[in-house]
C-alpha cells in the first residue's frame, strides 16, 4: 500500500496512477495515517428482482388484504 503526506498530495498525477491501478493509498501527517483514499469500485451488475407483483397476483387472485382491519378484526376477537 502506498502512502503520501499532504504535501505529496498535491501531485495529483501520481495519486490518480496509484488509484486507477486499484491500490488503496495512505495520506498521512508524520507517522500518522489520517485517512485511506481507496478506489472506487467497478460498478456491479444489477439485481434483477423477482416480480413480487405477479406473485401476489398467482397467490391471492384477484383478492386484495388490507392488513390494518384484519389486524383490527383480530384484536377485537382476542380482545374478550
Amino acid at each position: 500500500m502506498h502512502s503520501i503526506n499532504l504535501r505529496q498530495l498535491r501531485d495529483t498525477r501520481q495519486l490518480k496512477s496509484w488509484l486507477a491501478q486499484g491500490e488503496t493509498v495512505e495520506l498521512r501527517e508524520r507517522d500518522r495515517v489520517l485517512a485511506k483514499i481507496v478506489p472506487e469500485a467497478e460498478p456491479s451488475q444489477p439485481v434483477e428482482w423477482p416480480d413480487f407483483e405477479e406473485r401476489a397476483r398467482r397467490i391471492f387472485g384477484g383478492r386484495q388484504s388490507n392488513a390494518l382491519e384484519s389486524f383490527l378484526e383480530d384484536r377485537e376477537r382476542e380482545r374478550y
